[in-house]
């Protein structure tokens, strides 16, 4: 028999509001903060890959064992808030399965000849291929078709170097030097190391020998202008002229 109208009706509402509710319940959810804290690594040889990863100069956090069958080893990287761990029976996943791991930084090609310096293999720094991204390369974040050199025009998010752990877990450099809108809090500005900060002030330096020559003098109050070309430039934002 079918539904009276105003049953319908009511139960129409009824769904409504748990739909409303349940949406409410989700934006709540969606406002607690939920960090990115440790990312797993499967690894054969747990020495070794402790070897590996203290030579590229991370930070011993943790290294906890349990008679034979347990043992986890936590690093982080140079100003990473989220750590790696790796171990004996912490994962399920095949040794060398983890690929496509991102290290941010602001200066590839420094990165690069650090590691590179600390013994470690490390590809030459590449590009991508503009629209084409079908390949026979590594895949990575644009496809499979790597350009050899850094990006031409130095756009940030656009330059690239690769490296493996002896297991063949693959990680990625990628050069951010300023993030798009909308990626960091804009009342908040801070540097991962004294790298990125003196990074920052020569991109900052050069911009404000255009400012100065657009103004045709001398720009007295330059600290400032300095500060707040990193602070938009960090942000996001349009950058003073």
């Amino acid at each position: 028999m079918p539904e009276p109208k105003a049953a319908r009706e009511s139960t129409t509402a009824q769904s409504e509001r748990g739909s409303n509710d349940a949406s409410k319940k989700g934006a709540g959810v969606a406002r607690v903060a939920t960090k990115l804290e440790v990312i797993v690594i499967p690894v054969s040889d747990v020495d070794r890959a402790k070897e590996f990863y203290g030579r590229l100069g991370w930070r011993l956090d943790a290294d906890f064992a349990s008679g034979e069958d347990f043992r986890v080893i936590q690093f982080t990287p140079p100003g990473s808030g989220c750590s790696i761990i790796f171990g004996k029976n912490v994962t399920a996943a095949a040794p060398g399965s983890a690929q496509g791991l991102y290290l941010i930084v602001s200066d590839i090609e420094a990165a690069r000849e650090e590691l590179v310096s600390r013994g470690v293999k490390v590809g030459e720094v590449f590009h991508g291929a503009g629209n084409v991204y079908a390949g026979t390369d590594e895949p990575y974040l644009f496809g499979r078709k790597r350009v050899s050199g850094p990006d031409p025009e130095h756009g940030s998010y656009r330059s690239f170097a690769s490296f493996h752990d002896p297991d063949g877990n693959g990680w990625l450099f990628q050069e951010i030097t300023t993030r798009l809108p909308g990626r960091i809090d804009p009342a908040t500005t801070t540097f991962a190391s004294a790298n990125d900060l003196a990074s920052a002030m020569r991109r900052a330096a050069a911009a404000h020998g255009e400012h100065e020559k657009r103004i045709g003098k001398a720009d007295a109050n330059w600290p400032d202008w300095y500060a707040e070309y990193m602070v938009r430039e960090q942000a996001g934002g349009e950058l003073p002229q």
